[in-house]
């Protein structure tokens, strides 16, 4: 009888290890295991802890997120920490789903750290320009830029521009109308009908316009901002990107400097 019985305990331990083995790994599981990679990517600029935290609340809240294939939601995470910020808090980044990929976007207010990270980075701003402001901007040889707010009855946001200045003394602006920065937004965002683009208009405009007026600066942001609205699948594994099953379309920003009109050209895939 003991016999009998050391049997179905060795039975029911070799089927529970088995069962064990078979197990696959939830998303979550992924993104706990992901933390050490976390940290590699992080450096000092955030716990770890704390950005693994958010990264499993941000999915656990978002049924479209868990919906997303794993290794596009974990290469968005992990952009997301090699920029140092944080997903969906305060504007920093965005995870946003697109069918089944997940989408990493920088947020205006990730922008901006980004920026001051660098350091010659005195100051930019980014502001809305409303139809009853006193607002006059020139390009060219000498250029202008005035904003005189009123302080009530502002009317409608017809524009925004951003101003970046660095410690050597270089700066600039651009301008963009907000009809451009709708144009833009359409054209360059894949999620435009349903991500940040509707719940957050005009922080996504003023992300733009720091864009635009970032690629005047003599700053090493161009490299971390290629990362903005791509979609990358990232292997836990072998710790390493993968693009190659991640057809997408890429947009250049073309800007005139003399009007400050945006437009778009599509450009193929890099393989």
């Amino acid at each position: 009888m003991a016999t009998e019985r050391l049997n179905q305990a060795i039975t029911q331990n070799t089927n529970t290890a088995v069962q064990n083995t078979q197990k696959k790994d939830t998303i979550f599981d992924l993104i706990t295991k992901s933390k050490s990679q976390f940290a590699m990517a992080l450096g000092k600029a955030m716990d770890p802890e704390r950005f693994t935290r958010i990264a499993l609340t941000i999915v656990r809240n978002n049924p479209k997120l868990m919906a997303c294939s794993e290794m596009s939601l974990l290469g968005a995470l992990m952009a997301s920490a090699q920029l140092g910020l944080e997903p969906n808090i305060l504007g920093q980044s965005y995870i946003i789903p697109y069918g089944n990929q997940a989408q990493f976007q920088i947020g205006y207010k990730g922008l901006i750290k980004l920026f001051y990270n660098s350091e010659n980075a005195l100051s930019i701003t980014a502001q809305e320009v409303y139809e009853n402001d006193t607002f006059e901007y020139e390009y060219g040889l000498s250029p202008k830029l005035v904003h005189k707010p009123v302080m009530a009855n502002r009317g409608n946001v017809i524009a925004y521009y951003a101003v970046a200045k660095l410690k050597g003394g270089a700066e600039a602006f651009s301008v963009i109308s907000k009809d451009d920065a709708i144009k833009f937004g359409k054209a360059k965002s894949k999620s435009f009908s349903s991500g940040p683009w509707q719940t957050d208009f005009d922080e996504m405009a003023k992300k733009t316009v720091i864009k635009m007026v970032l690629k005047y600066m003599p700053l090493s942001t161009e490299r971390l901002i290629n990362l903005d609205e791509t979609v990358k699948n990232y292997d836990p594994k072998s710790n390493t990107y993968d693009m190659t099953e991640v057809p997408e379309v890429h947009y250049e920003e073309v800007v005139n400097p003399q009007t400050g009109e945006v437009k778009t050209s599509d450009q193929k895939p890099e393989k």
